[in-house]
């Protein structure tokens, strides 16, 4: 196991010259870099493990498309893999605590009435976003200028909390 506030000692050979050799200065480099990925590991388990997920499926396929002979990159393949990625690890998670915590916090609605809404309505909600997002991301990537991007993003964003706020509601609040 490597304790994070260990940092490998690395013994650096000079050249006659005075100067570090390449081979060192790209060991320290990697190795501070890999220091600095398992303290995000540690702090943030489930985003590092969604991003780096997602570079090395994106780095795969790329090497898979210049070994298998295609001259330019088809980054519309690197896109979909990005997309499906984030849809399957962090959108089901970010939908379901969304709902708990509304149920929760903004309800008040005790937890074993919060874990039924949530076991009714997670199935359709997590399908929509399934079917949602992946559309938006490539309207995002495909039609979209590069300033907007983010702006187009957000505002997509925004009318998906409201389609969620509808969704967690309570049958009781939507009565009153």
């Amino acid at each position: 196991m490597v304790r994070l506030n260990e940092t490998p000692s690395i013994e650096i050979k000079k050249k006659q010259s005075g100067r570090e050799s390449f081979g060192v200065i790209m060991s320290e480099i990697v190795s501070e870099a890999w220091r600095k990925y398992l303290i995000q590991l540690q702090s943030h388990p489930l985003r590092t493990k969604a991003i780096t997920s997602g570079v090395l499926a994106g780095c795969s396929d790329a090497i898979a498309q210049k070994i298998s002979g295609i001259k330019k990159l088809q980054l519309r393949r690197l896109l979909l893999i990005m997309v499906l990625v984030e849809q399957l690890t962090s959108s089901p998670w970010n939908n379901m605590v969304f709902m708990t915590y509304y149920g929760l916090v903004i309800e008040g609605r005790p937890w074993n009435l919060v874990r039924s809404k949530v076991r009714k309505d997670y199935p359709s909600i997590q399908l929509t976003a399934w079917k949602f997002w992946p559309i938006v991301g490539w309207v995002n990537y495909q039609y979209m200028p590069l300033q907007f991007r983010v702006l187009f993003h957000s505002f997509v964003a925004s009318c998906w909390a409201i389609f969620l706020n509808l969704k967690a509601r309570s049958a009781v609040i939507k009565q009153a």
